[in-house]
């Protein structure tokens, strides 16, 4: 569910180090939002990025 329909943002795994330097695996999720959207020319609801949002991307009813 965590990615976008436009760009194909996901999730990324990485490590999180602490200030003693231990180590833990880590997620960083993008900040998807279920908006409507047109899609092929029928409005639809999509799980978009607000990068794409924002940006201008996606074409709201």
């Amino acid at each position: 569910m965590a990615k976008c329909e436009y760009c194909g943002k996901s999730v990324s795994f990485g490590i999180a180090v602490s200030h003693s330097h231990r180590r833990s695996n880590k997620i960083w999720k993008p900040n998807v939002k279920r908006v409507k959207a047109v899609v092929d020319g029928t409005p639809k609801r999509v799980y978009v990025c607000t990068r794409c949002l924002r940006s201008g991307k996606v074409q709201r009813p």
